[in-house]
């Protein structure tokens, strides 16, 4: 009884603390901050606040959100409308997903999490030191938050994300006063429009050019990278995805995880295939269409031939699995399992396109040590 009459308490009081409306902002003078290849956000600064708007929350979304990050002692034009009202720079943060940890670490402010759902999940060695210092709190699984522990943290705000518009928990969490913020970071089909939502987080710390600063640094990579794919000599064939019971899943052709084969100079067997997700195909038709493939990257959880052999004995027919060049990421994990790739990779990609030049080009990274991508053994 006393916990509900908290959270009524909360619910009362939730206007002093998180103001709402449903207007999209007048059009007024204001400096935008550059973006480059992200799709799904834009960032406007003004003397003494910025108005951030999520354009993608979750694939194919009907509407946008418009975020007010307020700085101290500013003055708000009461012209300005907005979804949410954040106070910045924030000191204290809940995250939904461990692909939202990196940019935090990158941008000096892992200190700010006091809370993650799945702490099991988290590979980085910063975060994973202040959880054993229980400076951040175990708050469920993201199908069921504990709203009441989350509350109790009493964070600036909650980054969320969401397959669609329909999340009781996030209402709970908005309705007790505390900010709940959709990023749409993995609707990004491109592996730098995903990096670019540094400069997301970037705009609750008030760290705007440090972002950019960060993100430049990791387009630069990855760009040198594309080039020094080019000198390869070859193309070779790659087969990738998994099969689940009876159906192999394959990224489409204008994937993230597609676009990362195109750039390192090789041949995706499905690359003319368009659409989101992966499709779903039956072992035969893979099997005709990529037997002879020389590679065969990121097969799923399997971290051994003979699991993967052992789970069915037709893999044997493929050429890459004959000739032991399947690569996965799955052997790349942090303390407590979490597979480090999930983490760190769309944060990371020039990290990820330059592993798999390692494997495709050998000769031309010669003393690369891979972060993800490592053979099956």
């Amino acid at each position: 009884m006393y916990k509900l009459y908290m959270l009524l308490c909360l619910v009362l009081i939730s206007s002093c603390k998180n103001e709402e409306s449903k207007t999209v902002y007048s059009n007024s003078n204001g400096e935008v901050v550059p973006v480059e290849y992200a799709k799904g956000f834009e960032i406007k600064q003004f003397e003494g606040y910025k108005l951030l708007v999520v354009n993608d929350p979750w694939p194919k979304a009907d509407k946008s959100f418009t975020y007010l990050l307020v700085e101290k002692g500013a003055n708000i034009p009461t012209e300005v409308q907005y979804d949410q009202k954040v106070d910045i720079p924030v000191q204290k943060i809940v995250v939904t997903s461990t692909t939202h940890i990196p940019s935090i670490e990158i941008l000096n402010e892992e200190q700010s999490l006091v809370g993650f759902p799945g702490l099991d999940y988290i590979s980085s060695n910063k975060v994973r030191t202040r959880i054993s210092k229980g400076l951040v709190t175990e708050l469920g699984q993201n199908e069921s938050i504990n709203t009441e522990i989350l509350i109790s943290l009493d964070p600036d705000l909650v980054i969320g994300f969401a397959i669609d518009g329909n999340n009781k928990t996030f209402n709970t969490i908005q309705k007790s006063g505390i900010p709940v913020i959709y990023n749409g970071d993995w609707t990004e089909e491109s592996p730098l429009g995903k990096a670019e939502w540094i400069k997301f987080f970037g705009a609750f710390y008030d760290k705007d050019e440090l972002a950019s600063l960060k993100f430049n640094e990791i387009r630069d990579s990855y760009l040198e990278s594309i080039e020094l794919a080019k000198d390869a000599n070859i193309s070779p064939t790659v087969l990738s995805g998994s099969m689940y019971k009876d159906q192999w899943y394959v990224p489409y052709g204008n994937s993230w995880q597609a676009q990362f084969i195109q750039d390192a100079n090789a041949n995706y067997i499905y690359k003319d295939t368009k659409g989101s997700g992966s499709i779903a195909l039956s072992f035969e038709s893979v099997l005709d269409k990529s037997k002879d493939a020389a590679y065969w990257v990121a097969p799923g959880q399997f971290q051994s031939f003979q699991q993967l052999l052992e789970t069915s004995s037709h893999y044997k027919q493929f050429k890459a699995v004959h000739d032991k060049k399947v690569f996965t990421y799955s052997n790349s994990l942090g303390t407590s399992g979490g597979v480090l790739y999930y983490e760190l990779a769309p944060t990371r990609p020039d990290l990820v396109l330059k592993d798999l030049i390692s494997i495709f080009h050998p000769e031309l990274l010669p003393d690369y040590q891979p972060t993800f991508f490592k053979v099956l053994q």
